[in-house]
């Protein structure tokens, strides 16, 4: 909230102190959210609305209260819908403030700059070695190299914020402390981030069991080393749609054999077919998970990702898969790191 805290005034403020509010905002967006002595949101204020007032007999010494539109837009914490976000994006509001259940404003979002507003904690896995990128992770962790003119793990950030995520863990191994050092507490991309940190391996997924105080019901997990332009929305709406307890994304990857392969039943030709191609579902590393799921992972152990989505399937889980069609890269070798220098040019994230 802190980015737009000059929009906020008090209902002691008069007419005139609003104007000259209004005329030092730096932003486009000339607005001001009124709050009562106990900070509550009680409306909403503009250069139109003074105008309108003192048409009506106001006078600069009056208080804004006089002017303000009391019939404003926001969304509750926690129990606004997408369908109401979008609504709004769509009405051309800008600025919308974030109520608690007693109207405070808790944060103040800008629709221009964001896709959407997902309602999910996300855990970045940033403790990897990155082995096979020596000597270029030798002195850096693998999140912080480059990809064009930022980190790998900042253009997932990046791309985050713009769904609208508000509360990010990373966790850390190997070099972590330049990562905490380099991205700070998020506060810089109106965001929060914070770490924890492996003593020993745990595996892909161990490290979860360090997080704590989940914010949302529903928790986004995904490797630091990827570069994608996955759309988080459609991601979000089809683990809702499915009634998911984990939806895995997952690359299409197409297998050609270059002959003919028989079906052969007790040596008996059953049907061929002349050079076919087959498509499998590979794991991108990107999962949203229930949140009392998490529970099992206790931090003090190993626990891969396949163990998990293993014990959830016998479990009778339901467990589902999203089509990534998006961009989507592992950068796990020298070759793939070549390969995203390349798409990054190419790719708007």
């Amino acid at each position: 909230m802190s980015t737009f805290s000059h929009h906020i005034i008090s209902d002691n403020t008069n007419i005139k102190e609003a104007l000259v509010s209004l005329n030092s905002i730096e932003d486009t967006f000339l607005l001001l959210f009124v709050i009562d002595n106990e900070g509550k949101m009680i409306g909403t204020i503009t250069d139109g609305d003074i105008r309108r007032a003192l048409i009506k007999g106001a006078t600069m010494e009056d208080s804004v209260t006089k002017g303000i539109y009391r019939n404003f837009r926001f969304i509750r914490q926690k129990t606004f819908s997408l369908k109401q976000f979008r609504n709004y994006k769509e009405e051309g509001i800008n600025l919308l403030p974030v109520l608690d259940d007693e109207n405070k404003i808790i944060g103040i979002k800008n629709l221009k700059e964001l896709k959407s507003l997902l309602p999910i904690d996300v855990v970045i896995m940033a403790g990897g070695e990155g082995q096979r990128l020596r000597p270029l992770t030798e002195n850096t962790p693998k999140p912080l190299l480059k990809v064009g003119d930022k980190p790998i793990i900042e253009h997932n950030i990046d791309r985050l914020v713009k769904f609208g995520v508000q509360n990010i863990y990373i966790t850390l191994r190997y070099l972590g402390q330049q990562i905490e050092d380099y991205l700070g507490d998020g506060s810089n991309k109106n965001t929060s981030i914070k770490y924890v940190t492996e003593i020993e391996k745990l595996g892909t997924l161990g490290a979860v069991g360090l997080c704590s105080e989940f914010q949302n019901d529903v928790v986004l997990i995904m490797n630091s080393d990827l570069l994608t332009n996955i759309d988080y929305e459609d991601f979000y709406t089809f683990f809702l749609e499915a009634k998911a307890d984990m939806l895995i994304a997952a690359v299409p990857y197409n297998v050609k054999v270059p002959y003919a392969v028989l079906e052969i039943e007790n040596n008996r030709v059953k049907r061929f077919a002349e050079k076919p191609t087959y498509t499998y579902h590979s794991n991108a590393g990107i999962y949203l998970i229930k949140k009392e799921l998490l529970n099992r992972i206790t931090g003090n152990e190993t626990y891969d990702a396949t163990d998990f989505m293993e014990a959830l399937i016998n479990e009778n889980r339901n467990v589902q898969t999203f089509p990534l069609m998006e961009y989507w890269l592992d950068i796990g070798k020298h070759e793939d790191y070549e390969k995203a220098q390349e798409a990054i040019k190419h790719m708007k994230l």
